[in-house]
């Protein structure tokens, strides 16, 4: 099977309250991996160990011992050089490590913080019992300092009081009604100046129209003799009479140059003569002889032989 697997099988009828609970003690120690919090150095052989050196600890919880409901942890190593055990719990009221068994802290710096507010303290006890004014002066401004936080906590309490008494869905719904009611008075707005602005817009409109009506009048002559351009309906009914005498002139330009029929003879043939040029010395004529309908065309007995003579038949319904 697969030797790094990630998903387990769970079966359908599984329930984990079913499994067994094993009861450990309370003070069961852990293996844990950590680095010296501190410099120390070991009792037994007197090797220095110097902070942030790596060991394998063990982990236990020290029972009956807490600060402000934080538990304590107790650690247990041993010497790099003589294998002796070496014991130290947390101080979270320091903030630091407590050495118990094993080594000696090189240097303590909360040891020295507190050494400095003790010698504070007893300087300022010696001062109120040697000067009766100065342990006045400094009860007076401990009272002060105790009232004013009175006060602070009077406001704080107050403050409480007035947020538990209010009612937020009220306020909510305050909220909501006003907000609904600016919405509203901004679409009255909004409808009004749409109003106005078709309004303003309408009237310029009637008022171009009638400006252009009027410069119609005026052009087209009102009684004192101008003449002006014609109105629309006037030159609409000339458009319309151009339009119908074009087509008149139009049928008559057509009959008028439409082709002469040709003179009906022999099944609707017309013969026309073409004469040769005339000798020199002797008169020409260019006109061409065109018979009648009624009579036969025939040929000039005065024809020499270089005339000659084409015929050209022409459709009796041609126009």
């Amino acid at each position: 099977g697969e030797r790094k697997v990630l998903n387990k099988y769970y079966p359908p009828d599984f329930d984990p309250a079913k499994i067994p609970r094993r009861r450990m003690p309370l003070d069961r120690q852990y293996k844990v991996r950590l680095m010296a919090p501190f410099n120390m150095r070991c009792t037994g052989c007197g090797e220095y160990v110097y902070k942030g050196k790596k060991f394998n600890a063990a982990k236990e919880t020290v029972l009956g011992e807490e600060y402000l409901g934080l538990r304590i942890f107790r650690f247990y190593i041993r010497c790099p050089r003589c294998s002796n055990e070496i014991a130290f719990k947390t101080d979270p009221k320091n903030a630091d490590y407590t050495c118990e068994i094993g080594a000696t802290r090189n240097f303590e710096h909360w040891r020295v913080h507190d050494k400095d507010a003790e010698a504070e303290e007893e300087a300022k006890k010696e001062e109120e019992e040697m000067n009766p004014m100065a342990a006045l002066e400094n009860r007076t401004i401990e009272s002060r300092q105790e009232m004013d936080i009175l006060d602070a906590l009077e406001e704080i309490k107050d403050a409480n009081t007035r947020i538990a008494t209010i009612d937020l869905d009220a306020l909510m719904r305050a909220r909501t009604a006003a907000e609904q009611d600016n919405a509203d008075i901004v679409r009255e707005l909004g409808l009004e100046m749409e109003d106005s602005a078709i309004e303003a817009l309408f009237q310029d409109r009637q008022g171009r129209r009638l400006e252009s009506s009027s410069d119609e009048e005026d052009e087209n002559g009102d009684g004192n003799g101008s003449v002006g351009r014609p109105s629309k309906v006037a030159r609409a009914s000339e458009g319309d009479t151009a339009v119908t005498g074009g087509v008149k002139d139009k049928k008559a330009a057509s009959h008028a140059f439409e082709k002469p029929a040709p003179p009906k003879g022999r099944g609707g043939l017309g013969l026309v003569k073409l004469r040769a040029p005339a000798a020199k010395g002797t008169s020409t004529s260019s006109s061409a002889s065109t018979p009648s309908s009624s009579s036969k065309p025939t040929a000039s007995p005065a024809a020499t032989p270089k005339t000659a003579t084409a015929t050209v038949g022409a459709g009796a319904g041609a126009g």
